[in-house]
């Protein structure tokens, strides 16, 4: 019986890369349905690149500051993925904002986790969004990359309580270990073709449950 295919991944990130890790984790057990083959970096001194080494895996330094445009910057990115024949970009703390064109390029096959529970609280600083508003769920969110910042179609969300006391750090803190279930459980879902995009939607199969959609931690 043939193996099935597995979706080559590219990620992106920034700096450290913890939820890079975690995806390379994940992607080193033998059933996982994608494999990371790229990690690249706008930042050539990016921790995350000697981690992503280290595991075996090949990476790539495109310093953004040796551009003359950010459209140059994307192009130059572009093609390297196309040269590693990525089937999926995923963005782990990845710094930057494409242009359009990069965008359109890896429409339906780019996908980002950010630290709130979306719609609410996009862009930076989300934990202190968070609790200057008093909410009382915040969390993560695994969406489809699209044009305007933020407001993909949603694929997966974490949840913990906010407590009392909490400052950003410890609220930080405790949302980042649901990073590292979350993002890993999201693209297995897509890349085993149990999620997919439907327009401006995710879709799931029969086989998923409400859990694999939303893990919700109250601990």
């Amino acid at each position: 019986m043939a193996t099935a295919k597995k979706t080559r991944v590219a990620i992106l990130i920034s700096g450290r890369g913890s939820n890079m890790a975690s995806l390379i984790a994940a992607a080193a057990e033998p059933e996982f349905p994608a494999e990371i083959v790229l990690v690249a970096s706008n930042r050539p001194e990016a921790g995350g690149l000697a981690t992503a080494a280290a595991a075996g895996i090949p990476t790539r330094a495109l310093d953004h500051k040796t551009y003359p445009s950010r459209a140059a910057f994307d192009e130059a990115l572009h093609a390297e993925l196309v040269a590693a024949d990525i089937d999926l970009v995923c963005l782990a703390g990845f710094m930057r904002i494409f242009s359009a064109g990069f965008v359109e390029a890896w429409a339906g096959r780019m996908i980002n986790i950010h630290p709130s529970l979306l719609p609410l609280f996009k862009g930076v600083h989300t934990h202190e969004q968070a609790l200057a508003a008093g909410v009382r769920l915040h969390g993560c969110t695994v969406h489809y990359v699209v044009s305007e910042l933020d407001a993909g179609p949603i694929v997966a969300q974490a949840a913990v309580p906010v407590l009392p006391g909490d400052d950003a750090d410890a609220l930080a803190a405790r949302i980042l270990v649901q990073e590292h279930r979350l993002y890993p459980a999201a693209l297995a879902l897509i890349a085993s073709g149990r999620a997919r995009l439907d327009g401006d939607r995710v879709v799931f199969g029969n086989d998923v449950s409400r859990a694999e959609g939303a893990l919700l931690s109250l601990s």
